[in-house]
């Protein structure tokens, strides 16, 4: 897959990919997200700070994360962390993209007919 196509992939699930994250940690920030995922995926999925931010300041705005800034080695270092109503938003938009994939999967193997 090209870097075009799979970065316009990212792109759209990228608000849950940083849902379930959070989810499953109780606070990261926001290199320590591209790390992980990268990480994860060895290499297959590396998330740009520029598709990232913005999808951060998306969910805060929305709602779903609040922030925390910390010193880190004399380094302001700013920490996402869900809000409650971001922990019930992630469970539906995990299951909502699961079931996508889901049938995204489905579609894919259909074999045409003659």
């Amino acid at each position: 897959m090209s870097n075009a196509n799979s970065s316009q992939l990212l792109k759209g699930s990228l608000s849950v990919i940083i849902l379930r994250l959070l989810e499953d940690r109780e606070r990261m920030y926001g290199y320590e997200i591209t790390q992980k995922v990268k990480e994860m995926t060895a290499g297959e999925m590396t998330i740009t700070e520029g598709a990232l931010y913005p999808a951060l300041h998306k969910l805060e705005a929305e709602g779903l994360l609040t922030t925390e800034t910390q010193v880190v080695d004399g380094r302001a270092r700013k920490y996402y962390s869900l809000t409650k109503t971001g922990h019930a938003e992630a469970a539906g938009r995990i299951a909502d993209l699961a079931t996508f994939l889901e049938n995204l999967n489905l579609v894919l193997k259909l074999k045409p007919s003659l």
